[in-house]
């Protein structure tokens, strides 16, 4: 698998709700259209990866690894995936990506970081936006013996929830400030500046966090719905507490066909269309956007090229609107020249300039040093993987940690020379508001 570094040493496995080395019993069949996804969960914690109403969601955990910290982090997280493949018994009347068995999961940003995940859920709810969807019902081999289930295999009839207890938004919200305050933070910019013209590195991306506490445990399901509906363009994506919707993809693998999408450059939406179009043109036109963007492109065409026998990449960046930002994007797609999974694909991209920096371990040393905090699995890639190695990989943006009532936010910015320490604090603002509004503001209609 390629990865960026080669540090191994044996992966670790939590037994708290692993498979134990008992096999799977994988039943996935076509079900009818059963609309928004989101509603369809039946309990708090959940498991998605949806973009326009489509994509999948899961819930309960017939299979999970905890990693350790190290590079080979995602060597030992695909190890435990071939296994578990191997030995499940494995029955998929769909046949598509993202049917049979699926595992969700998501990465520490640092290789210092304890703390990535990978969960296969109980049950794979997935939909394709075009009519067609499927239930996918995952059963240890142990729990099901002696059950009269499909085909005799032991597996119980897997229906689609539809009555379940409606999800309860918190009513108020208390913030405090995290690793750094403002100030700290705007301090920690201007530090970084003078190391980028130092010559030290030439981007760094530093990030701050935010806390929230509600006067209730938070319901990812909430959070998500308000994402989702707010945010269609982006991915909605949940896994093991990690709750966000990201801009970003940062790999899409489909049989030998990639494609990604690079975000780096970023300025606000206006308030009228004129102000709109005003600041879209100085964002396509500013020197120090287009400089901090290119260095991402650059950084994933160096991954992707040698893996790809054929790499097609935007030579000018588009526009990409968001209700409260807008980005400079870069469209790439590839060909592989040997067959590699999703997850292996997304190991070898990370971290790429958009959210390191570059050089890219001159850029991480920088960023253990300035920014006082773990960032844990924010930054990191998240989505999925299925038994073909097909998936999805977003890189972990305008997320939050969710633990009980504690919700832990997070935001970033690429630093370069012409960075000014008060527009990027500005900038880390807008990218909170994602999360800020989908923890305060109820949709019009919907019960606080």
């Amino acid at each position: 698998m390629a990865q960026p570094g080669g540090n191994h040493r044996d992966t670790e496995v939590r037994t708290a709700g692993d498979y134990g080395g008992k096999p799977l019993i994988v039943r996935s069949t076509p079900v009818l259209d059963p609309g928004d996804l989101l509603t369809r969960i039946p309990e708090p914690a959940a498991f998605s990866w949806l973009r326009h109403g489509a994509g999948l969601v899961g819930w309960g955990k017939a299979a999970s690894i905890t990693l350790p910290a190290g590079d080979d982090r995602f060597t030992g997280g695909e190890k435990w995936l071939r296994e578990l493949v191997d030995t499940a018994d494995i029955r998929d009347d769909v046949a598509c990506r993202g049917s049979g068995l699926v595992a969700f999961g998501s990465f520490t940003f640092d290789d210092c970081s304890e703390g990535s995940v990978i969960v296969v859920p109980r049950v794979v709810l997935g939909r394709d936006g075009r009519g067609g969807a499927w239930l996918t019902s995952v059963t240890p081999a142990d729990e099901a013996e002696g059950d009269a289930g499909a085909g005799g295999r032991g597996v119980s009839n897997a229906s689609v929830p539809a009555d379940h207890a409606r999800p309860s938004a918190p009513a108020e919200i208390a913030w405090h400030d995290g690793s750094l305050s403002s100030m700290e933070w705007e301090q920690a910019v201007a530090t970084a500046v003078r190391r980028i013209k130092h010559g030290d590195v030439r981007k760094v991306v530093l990030a701050r966090d935010l806390y929230a506490y509600a006067d209730r445990p938070l319901d990812q399901r909430v959070l998500l719905s308000r994402l989702a509906a707010r945010y269609p363009d982006c991915y909605t994506f949940a896994c093991a507490g990690l709750v966000g919707a990201t801009p970003e993809l940062l790999i899409r693998r489909d049989g030998n066909e990639v494609t990604s999408l690079v975000l780096a450059g970023t300025m606000p939406r206006g308030a009228t269309d004129g102000e709109d179009a005003r600041i879209a043109a100085a964002l396509l036109g500013s020197a120090k956007e287009n400089e901090e963007h290119g260095y991402a492109v650059a950084s994933l065409r160096d991954v992707l090229a040698p893996l790809c026998a054929e790499l097609d990449v935007e030579e000018h960046p588009s526009l990409i609107r968001l209700p409260n930002l807008q980005h400079l994007g870069t469209h790439v797609r590839g060909v592989l020249a040997a067959d590699r999974s999703a997850l292996a694909l997304a190991a070898a991209l990370h971290p790429t300039a958009a959210v390191g920096g570059t050089p890219r371990d001159a850029a991480v040393e920088l960023i253990r040093e300035l920014e006082q905090m773990d960032r844990d699995r924010y930054a990191g890639p998240v989505g999925w993987i299925d038994a073909s190695g097909n998936g999805e990989w977003g890189i972990a943006l305008r997320s939050a940690r969710i633990e009980g009532n504690r919700a832990r936010l997070f935001a970033g910015c690429g630093i370069v020379a012409g960075s000014d320490p008060a527009t990027e604090l500005a900038e880390t603002n807008v990218k909170f508001r994602p999360m800020r509004t989908a923890l305060e503001q109820p949709e019009p209609g919907e019960l606080a």
